[in-house]
């Protein structure tokens, strides 16, 4: 028994002091996952240079939970505006560093400069194609050709005013559809009428396809799975991207279920590319009425460097009808949403229609700017709710760069908060309130200005922004004009 105490008596100050070791090395690690941009950000602590301000996140996972909630972009204002970091803020996820800025100006130096010029392309976007389309393609020569052969060929405005027709048949059939709708059930589904005109249009557009509304046929009912399993792999957390062991393991599945479905995809959309091919062999192309040929024509019809292969064609074809099909659709359901909220809007744009377009006449773009009023209520829109308000703003630092006074390192994702600069009362006069009516004063603010671009801006600009704003212009015409 003596024995055993005087053992015990010379191991407690031992024991005492590993465990203070202990307690230091544990207070410490906490301390440097705990500090501001979290563990991704650790190397470049030491340096003044880097001292981004930033939220404090949970060891190793860093701010982990903002990407797993519904609303980032407004979890991600409101840190940055308790922080006073609204101009940048530095944070972490995993092994991943972010910066991002919800101010205007700051916004415009991160777009705009060509060290921000690639995209971070996370592991679905990577094994959907979508690394050999425009939206997530490297910057360099190849997307270049890209960003060439869309504005030239794929987007040129000779292009779109060629689907004008297309587009006003389909805005008819919608509000036919609405009206059926009405008076067989006394209810409309209007997401689900304005999906299936937004499925019409792109495949008539990309594919020379017709969607139609009742019998949407076997091939209308593939490319509405395909894309919608494309929009949920897209949208999901992958641990993978930020936690590189995590992917050897693929524990979500996303991996496997992304080579699934890009295998049908290539099926799917390399079958259409087979057919129009044929179809040129076979007797050349057969005159439907419609002046300009489909996408896949266009690609079919590129020269000498322009020419692609049929594994990048699929890709771009693929990134045109997965980026298209809803992006019109959730537009114009947000409009109609507030519209409907506010009926002494929807009347003074409908007397505005009217006042153009008299009686039975149908609305045709050359309508559309003589209607300011319908335009400003896009824009308004656009503003409280812009698309992808946070996410599809993502660029890729390539080298090491200063934002403002602030030293970015390579490798680093920096995004822009849309949803905050819109939202912002020091930007925007009553910001939270829906009012169409300051884009009367204020026509030009789309484009190079950061306080309103719905559609990015530098280098990675939307190509197909115009074709966009025409249709939801005309269809937006033609559902007020019906009802």
């Amino acid at each position: 028994m003596s024995l055993e105490l005087g053992f015990l008596a010379l191991r407690s100050p031992l024991l005492s002091f590993e465990a203070f070791l202990w307690a230091v090395l544990l207070v410490g690690t906490v301390a440097f996952w705990f500090s501001p941009g979290g563990i991704a950000w650790a190397r470049f602590r030491s340096k003044a240079s880097f001292a981004i301000p930033g939220p404090l996140g949970f060891p190793f996972l860093g701010l982990l939970t903002v990407f797993t909630g519904s609303t980032p972009h407004r979890t991600l204002a409101k840190l940055a505006k308790t922080l006073n970091a609204v101009k940048l803020m530095a944070f972490s996820v995993g092994c991943t560093r972010f910066v991002i800025s919800s101010d205007p100006e700051t916004a415009r130096d991160i777009l705009n400069n060509s060290a921000f010029a690639d995209r971070p392309v996370k592991e679905s976007a990577y094994e959907l194609l979508f690394h050999r389309a425009m939206g997530f393609a490297p910057y360099g020569d190849y997307w270049r050709d890209l960003r060439r052969i869309s504005s030239t060929h794929l987007f040129s405005p000779k292009r779109i005013a060629g689907f004008e027709g297309l587009r006003r048949e389909i805005g008819i059939k919608m509000v036919e559809e609405i009206k059926c709708s009405m008076e067989s059930k006394g209810e409309v589904f209007i997401r689900r009428v304005l999906h299936l005109g937004s499925l019409s249009s792109v495949m008539a557009t990309v594919f020379g396809k017709r969607y139609d509304f009742e019998n949407p046929g076997l091939e209308g009912l593939q490319l509405e799975e395909l894309v919608s399993e494309g929009y949920e792999l897209f949208g999901i957390f992958n641990w993978s991207d930020h936690f590189p062991l995590l992917g050897l393991l693929d524990f979500q599945g996303v991996r496997k279920r992304c080579r699934n479905l890009a295998s049908k995809v290539n099926v799917f959309v390399g079958n259409i590319i087979e057919e129009h091919a044929l179809k040129r062999v076979n007797g050349g192309l057969e005159d439907d009425g419609n002046k300009v040929g489909d996408f896949v024509d266009v690609l079919l019809d590129l020269e000498k460097h322009e020419k692609l292969n049929n594994s990048d064609m699929i890709a771009v074809l693929w990134e045109m009808i997965f980026r298209g099909t809803d992006t019109v659709a959730i537009l114009l359901e947000w409009i109609l949403a507030r519209i409907v909220l506010h009926p002494e809007i929807q009347a003074k744009a409908q007397a505005e229609i009217d006042a153009v377009v008299e009686g039975s006449k149908q609305v045709s773009d050359s309508d559309i700017h003589n209607m300011p009023y319908l335009q400003a209520i896009v824009k308004e829109t656009l503003r409280v709710h812009p698309p992808g308000p946070l996410l599809s703003w993502a660029r890729l630092a390539i080298h090491d760069v200063h934002v403002g006074d602030r030293l970015v390192p390579a490798g680093t994702t920096a995004m822009v908060n849309m949803w905050a600069i819109t939202h912002n009362e020091d930007v925007w006069e009553d910001a939270v309130k829906f009012r169409p009516e300051r884009f009367m004063e204020e026509v030009s603010v789309m484009g190079s200005d950061l306080r309103l671009a719905p559609f990015g801006s530098g280098r990675r600009v939307c190509p197909g922004k115009a074709m966009g704003l025409a249709t939801v212009h005309l269809w937006l015409a033609q559902l007020l004009k019906g009802f």
